[in-house]
């Protein structure tokens, strides 16, 4: 339930702020030399001339009919718009959390099984780097290497498997040292419990006591941030996105954004808050799977 607020509540800032860019919408897709006449009959036609509320209620009318508008520089509708670019952009951001997921977990049991080593304290400082490096610097850093200095992957558009190695690291490489970051944090934390004292004491094996006791509990912090992280990096395939030529949804709200194309900023806004939404969503059931006790709380009204 509490999605339906959250919805409405991104729905009205995204509609008020891409009002709130500077410039004539009406006058930009007339052109310099287009007369008042024709201004005024374009904006009549995309209801430009009515009253704010107004525009927001048909926004919300059309929205929840599927309906997202036209594209106002191009002409088609905007769920078409979204529809070519967004399996490219999910196909980026899946295959960057499957790299963020696969190393930062790794790093972070490894870090906390191995506490204070070499390689604890080297993960640790390779994950905060990689929290603190700007995506477009990371970008622009791995062209430099891999694509200029040592010719090994093209640097810009789309067409192989080749063309999206560097983007999906550079856009997996905070995520990943985020995850190493808490998977150790919450390791360490289990670790220090009694039941993992107990099953030690019983003579299990310490691959067993790691991988089966002590990771799963683990776990519900680390699919929390897996969860969100998902949905920042659809959302956050924007620089990516710009900087690689990739074309997807992260690329079309960006030449929306300089057009000031109204009906594309805000269905693509809104179709990612609304997957945002959902895969928080999905990350509640899920932790009823892995700690039985936050199912039985909910169920008590606790």
């Amino acid at each position: 339930m509490l999605a339906i607020p959250v919805v409405i509540g991104v729905s009205i800032i995204v509609f008020s702020l891409v009002r709130l860019i500077p410039g004539d919408p009406a006058r930009a897709m007339a052109g310099v030399n287009a007369t008042p006449d024709f201004i005024e009959a374009i904006r009549v036609r995309h209801a430009l001339d009515q009253p704010i509320p107004v525009q927001y209620a048909r926004f919300v009318v059309r929205f929840l009919q599927g309906d997202l508008g036209n594209s106002i520089f191009s002409g088609r509708p905007v769920t078409t718009e979204i529809g070519e670019r967004f399996p490219r952009t999910l196909i980026l951001a899946t295959i960057a959390l499957v790299i963020a997921t696969t190393l930062g977990v790794t790093a972070g049991i490894i870090s906390a099984t191995r506490r204070n080593s070499l390689f604890d304290n080297a993960s640790m400082l390779v994950a905060l780097v990689g929290v603190a490096a700007p995506v477009f610097w990371m970008a622009l850093m791995l062209q430099l290497l891999f694509a200029v200095q040592l010719r090994m992957l093209p640097a810009t558009g789309i067409g192989t498997i080749r063309h999206l190695v560097l983007p999906s690291i550079t856009l997996g490489t905070a995520s990943a040292a985020l995850m190493a970051r808490i998977t150790r944090s919450s390791m360490l934390d289990v670790l220090r419990q009694d039941f993992i004292t107990t099953a030690r004491a019983k003579g299990l094996d310490e691959r067993l006591v790691i991988y089966k006791h002590a990771l799963k509990n683990a776990l519900i912090p680390v699919v929390t941030v897996l969860g969100l992280q998902f949905g920042i990096l659809l959302g956050g395939a924007v620089l990516t996105e710009t900087v690689f030529a990739w074309p997807g949804v992260g690329r079309l709200l960006v030449d929306a954004i300089l057009r000031r194309d109204y009906p594309v900023v805000q269905g693509t806004v809104m179709l990612l808050a609304l997957l945002f939404v959902l895969i928080n969503l999905v990350v509640d059931i899920i932790y009823a799977f892995l700690d039985p006790r936050i199912h039985y709380l909910s169920g008590r009204g606790e």
